[in-house]
């Protein structure tokens, strides 16, 4: 595990998670067509590689992270979250991302942890 900073409380950013979710996005997908017997190991994938990145920028957070994978055939898909929490420190993020074959929406929650 890695070692947290100590010292004043820590908000979330979510540019910083954003970006780091979307590299981990394009290591698993970019340049590949859906394959619908893929898509359980991706979205496993994504989800290992978005976490690692987290917890590698050491601040004092527990994170939770969501993939979704899905063809596209002019379905619709529509995700909402919701959350109590200190809006001060906690945050989250969601990032689509697609290419001609499909989509894939990630979304990181992070709550603080008080040390």
């Amino acid at each position: 595990m890695e070692e947290y900073h100590s010292g004043d409380e820590v908000a979330f950013n979510p540019d910083e998670a954003s970006n780091a979710v979307k590299e981990c996005i394009e290591g698993v997908i970019g340049g590949v067509d859906y394959n619908q017997n893929k898509v359980n190991q991706w979205t496993a994938s994504i989800v290992e590689h978005s976490l690692t990145q987290l917890v590698k920028q050491g601040k004092p957070f527990k994170y939770i992270v969501n993939c979704a994978v899905m063809q596209k055939s002019g379905a619709g898909l529509h995700t909402a979250n919701s959350c109590y929490w200190d809006t001060t420190t906690d945050g989250s993020c969601t990032v689509r991302w697609e290419n001609r074959t499909m989509y894939c929406v990630v979304s990181v929650f992070a709550v603080a942890v008080s040390l």
